[in-house]
């Protein structure tokens, strides 16, 4: 019973001093290719079109919010990057809406 004790501790032990795996908790949306955005690479392609919304609007101070457009720029979006996997999506979006918009 005192083996038990002691291989039972030893191994409490050792797994706390293993670290815990992390999983990737931020990313660099100026790398991802349309490969990885229309092929669900890394997230749902609506959660990358939706951080790309607000970082274009928010580098022109607009604050309103158009949901239906946000959902045709999106599919615009996936339509092309599914036909140019290569480009980056940073560069699509410039290419599609201009980098004004």
């Amino acid at each position: 019973m005192l083996k038990l004790v002691v291989v039972v501790s030893g191994l409490i032990f050792a797994l706390d001093a293993v670290p815990a795996a992390r999983a990737q908790v931020t990313l660099d949306v100026a790398k991802i290719t349309c490969d990885q955005f229309a092929g669900y690479k890394i997230t749902n392609p609506q959660n990358i079109a939706i951080w790309l919304s607000g970082y274009h609007n928010g580098k022109r101070g607009n604050t309103t919010l158009d949901t239906q457009k946000l959902i045709a720029n999106a599919k615009a979006l996936q339509k092309y990057c599914i036909q140019n996997p290569q480009t980056l999506v940073m560069s699509a979006v410039e290419t599609l809406f201009g980098a004004d918009r």
